[in-house]
């Protein structure tokens, strides 16, 4: 039995010698030490046959055994551990004499480039920025507007409903609306947003995007001025030589309406697909508030007169920095927005 204590010795330091990793440490463990098939627990099974006067030097034997063996287990565990501990750390070591990796600069959108110049332009001409609801019910969206009952842009085929009487607004308008409820002429604001209607995603056109409003209210204000002012601002945001015209148009909320057209930028007036081979690019709608929007808001339109207008940002984007898709303004390309 005592010879049986040593070779099993031997053969565990054997095993034990040639366990390099924490798994096959752990193999030996289960090999010498298991409750099932463990040579250990073997030994100690057969303690019971021994002649009753060499029990007692064979079991001090098998528990000097059994300490050592587990002892040496445990030292080689946790050299093993410190060992790896070492590894990793050196391979997470920072080495300090590598080139440094210059960090990446975050861009503006050109979207919200275009955004901030157009409020700059306008703050110039004495504007205020106001922020509005995304989420509007029908009466500041439509039905102040002078939008009737029937008309197409309350179908839903044209309009995101998200309730009885609740949608996503379909213009910035809505900010207006709710300005002059709360303020009295003289009224100069700017209204720039998120606006939704159910377009399909085309070169200029998208279900999402962003517009921006103007409105002013005051004594004496005619056409004359409006177009001065939407001459003056697509100047300043193009170039000085930009040609602009103003065709006539109808929108509820204004009489007499107009639509403001710029030359195509792509292909200088020669027609293009950008531009629907006309020459030229519409980018805005405005017109003279039409005085029932006015009694709506309860300013009286027989002594206070407006103009207002609407444009969008992303084509102002498109048009300023030769963009021909206004798919590229979503798609979020780091390629692309790293441009600007």
């Amino acid at each position: 039995m005592i010879e049986k204590i040593r070779q099993t010795e031997a053969e565990f330091r054997s095993a034990l010698d040639a366990a390099s990793t924490a798994a096959a440490v752990d193999e030996v463990r289960v090999r010498f030490f298991g409750r099932k098939g463990g040579a250990v627990h073997a030994l100690f099974s057969e303690l019971k046959s021994v002649p009753p006067e060499k029990k007692k030097e064979v079991g001090e034997e098998l528990n000097r055994m059994r300490d050592a063996l587990e002892a040496e287990l445990r030292a080689k565990l946790e050299a093993l551990k410190a060992e790896e501990g070492a590894r990793k750390e050196r391979r997470s070591a920072l080495d300090v004499t590598l080139p440094a990796r210059m960090p990446r600069i975050g861009h503006l959108h050109p979207t919200t480039i275009v955004r901030r110049e157009i409020e700059e332009i306008f703050r110039e001409m004495g504007y205020s920025v106001e922020p509005g609801p995304e989420i509007e019910n029908d009466w500041y969206n439509f039905g102040a507007l002078n939008f009737t009952p029937e008309h197409p842009a309350r179908d839903t085929q044209d309009t995101f409903y998200v309730g009885e009487d609740l949608l996503l607004r379909t213009h910035t308008s809505n900010v207006q609306i709710r300005f002059m409820e709360t303020h009295k002429p003289p009224i100069k604001v700017l209204a720039p947003g998120r606006v939704f209607r159910r377009d399909e995603i085309t070169l200029r056109r998208s279900p999402m995007f962003h517009q921006i409003e103007g409105l002013l209210v005051d004594r004496g204000i005619h056409f004359g001025h409006l177009k001065g002012t939407l001459e003056h601002f697509l100047r300043q945001i193009f170039s000085p030589d930009t040609k602009v015209r103003f065709r006539p148009s109808y929108f509820p909320f204004t009489e007499p309406s107009a639509e403001v057209d710029i030359q195509c930028s792509f292909c200088e007036g020669e027609g293009c697909g950008t531009c629907s081979q006309t020459g030229w690019m519409e980018i805005l709608g405005c017109g003279m508030v039409h005085p029932q929007v006015l009694r709506n808001c309860g300013i009286d339109p027989e002594e206070w007169s407006g103009f207002a207008f609407g444009l969008g940002i992303d084509r102002v984007a498109m048009r300023k920095f030769g963009i021909p898709n206004i798919r590229v303004l979503f798609e979020n390309d780091l390629r692309v927005l790293g441009q600007f």
